[in-house]
């Protein structure tokens, strides 16, 4: 898949995106840690490489592991199990906003 390269920050933004594990598994109270990055508007548009979701490969792909509801190709049934992707990006943004705070 073609792309905007990314950015030095870009990469370390994914990582610790990647360190929360699977945002889906988290749901159904299981940590994942095995993810992928999934890039919720592709990775063309400016500032594409920052609205992520780490997914693992059964949530990101069908795999047809009838387990997983995976958001590429069932995104809708994905987004009504699991909240829509905006919804979980805010999660993660919230959630490494909390990881940043300096401890009182």
């Amino acid at each position: 898949m073609k792309g905007k390269t990314r950015t030095k920050a870009d990469k370390e933004f994914q990582d610790r995106v990647a360190s929360l594990g699977c945002i889906a598994c988290k749901k159904e109270k299981i940590f994942n840690p095995y993810v992928s990055i999934h890039h919720i508007d592709g990775r063309t548009k400016a500032g594409a490489h920052r609205r992520v979701l780490p997914l693992c490969f059964g949530h990101h792909q069908d795999s047809g592991d009838p387990r997983f509801i995976s958001v590429h190709p069932w995104k809708a049934r994905f987004e009504f199990k699991y909240g829509t992707q905006e919804d979980l990006l805010a999660e993660i943004m919230k959630e490494l906003n909390e990881r940043d705070e300096p401890n009182v």
